[in-house]
């Protein structure tokens, strides 16, 4: 029974690891929280396992006000994969970043820059 329980926290161990990739950004050099890092992150995250050139892909975040702009950009040839048939996979990346900054109380918009 024993060794059963010992595999559990292992699981555990590896859950917290993942969590962790997220909260790296989310500290300005300054030592504040950045605005809208966590749906920053959690934008390009999944931008990047979208596409072919994963390299070719970052997030560029403006701040105005209580408002957070996300501008996405990626190889022309990745663009489409991104944007989705019927623009679905950037509303549903949307919809991410708005609950991302609602939990902030900020604002999120996302484009795609072409």
């Amino acid at each position: 029974m024993s060794d059963l329980h010992d595999d559990d926290e292992l699981e555990d161990d590896d859950a917290l690891e993942d969590d962790d990739e997220f909260e790296d950004d989310e500290v300005a050099p300054e030592g504040n929280r950045a605005v809208g890092a966590r749906a920053r992150t959690a934008v390009e995250h999944i931008a990047r396992h979208l596409v072919d050139d994963p390299d070719g892909v970052f997030v560029d975040a403006s701040e105005r006000r209580d408002t957070v702009a996300l501008l996405i950009h990626a190889s022309p040839g990745d663009l489409g994969r991104i944007i989705g048939k019927r623009g679905r996979v950037i509303q549903a990346m949307r919809q991410l970043a708005r609950a991302s900054g609602s939990t902030e109380g900020i604002r999120v918009t996302v484009d795609v820059a072409e």
